[in-house]
């Protein structure tokens, strides 16, 4: 019998990837075959880095580290919002700012903006100011809150990035590259998985199969924070100011094949589409 995991990502439509015609070469190893000019994703393949994703999640909330979502486009937003806020991680759904992790000082500089705005907004709703110096003090209030509200409580780099669509967040993979923090991405057939650490290969346009893949690390940021160390612990050393020059070294990719083999694939897995939708042709 299948497990409830695969189970849901099959129900979800995940192993469903673009049409083969606008497909990525580097995507081969991932695809199943081909069924009416769409490419089938080999539901192990998704399964095995699913759970290589959840394993180094955990142990990365474990160490004391946080993980940051990224994922604007609009079947992404909603689901990334109320997940991610119930373990209390940080999260981007609008708009990517350029230098969001390589300019991150700059980034917590606007977030204090952000808290001295609210601050006059609380104290006299802006009453002692110009009828047009409200409206423009509101307005950066609102264009900040909208822009990085996801990320205010992030005092210091993320130990990874999980990202939907490394096509559309092509700049927040690159950042995360240039200062070594491990990249974890939902990658359809026309992605580029080298540009990931850890690809998950699926379809990254269903709302449904991004709400499995997004369930389940938060499932494995629940289990890592559970095992945190405390407050003077080793996990949560370095947390104060001096933690935004902090930057994680690159986990190399031989280091993340490691622990592939060590990933157990559930018992029992079903082929990966029913006879309806089983590819004509490989």
């Amino acid at each position: 019998m299948a497990s409830p995991l695969v189970q849901d990502l099959i129900e979800s439509g995940i192993h469903f990837g673009q049409r083969s015609s606008g497909w990525n070469p580097k995507m081969q190893r991932y695809i199943y075959g081909k069924r009416n000019g769409i490419h089938i994703i080999d539901i192990k393949e998704t399964v095995k880095g699913l759970l290589l994703a959840k394993k180094f999640v955990t142990k990365t909330v474990a160490g004391g580290k946080d993980v940051c979502f990224v994922g604007t486009k609009r079947q992404a937003k909603g689901v990334i919002e109320q997940r991610v806020g119930d373990v209390k991680m940080h999260y981007v759904t609008e708009r990517w700012l350029g230098g969001t992790l390589t300019n991150f000082r700059t980034i917590r500089a606007r977030l204090k903006r952000l808290e001295e705005l609210e601050a006059i907004a609380e104290k006299d709703n802006f009453q002692s100011y110009s009828k047009k110096m409200e409206s423009q003090l509101r307005r950066e209030m609102r264009k900040i809150k909208r822009n990085l509200d996801g990320i205010r409580r992030m005092s210091k780099l993320p130990g990874a990035l999980v990202v939907i669509d490394v096509q559309r967040e092509i700049t927040a993979v690159r950042e995360a590259r240039k200062l070594g923090i491990p990249t974890i991405c939902l990658i359809d057939t026309d992605g580029d998985p080298e540009l990931a650490d850890i690809p998950i290969p699926g379809n990254d346009d269903s709302m449904r199969s991004i709400d499995v893949i997004i369930r389940e690390i938060c499932l494995a940021i629940s289990d890592g924070t559970q095992s945190r160390s405390g407050p003077t612990g080793e996990g949560a050393e370095g947390e104060a100011a001096a933690g935004d020059d902090q930057r994680p070294r690159r986990s190399s990719r031989a280091q993340f094949r490691a622990d592939d083999s060590n990933v157990t694939e559930p018992a029992a897995e079903p082929a990966p589409v029913d006879a309806a939708a089983a590819p004509a042709e490989s």
